[in-house]
């Protein structure tokens, strides 16, 4: 990983196009961010390092996501 934070450059996936809903991104360092509901880890029964944090999304979104990302290779 980079130590700059990475851009975001693109919508790969979302349930509603984009916006406050679970949605993935591409970005400029060849990596995705994920928005998504978020979750605890003793929720989910794991351990979150600091500076970590869980989100839940749909795995349609995630399948979709990867579809583009397939695309794009």
């Amino acid at each position: 990983m980079t130590t700059q934070e990475p851009a975001v450059t693109k919508t790969l996936a979302s349930m509603c196009g984009v916006g406050s809903c679970p949605t993935v991104y591409g970005t400029d360092s060849d990596t995705v961010v994920v928005q998504g509901y978020e979750m605890t880890g003793e929720k989910a029964g794991v351990e979150v390092p600091d500076g970590e944090r869980l989100v839940e999304i749909p795995v349609e979104v995630l399948l979709a996501a990867a579809d583009e990302i397939r695309k794009q290779a």
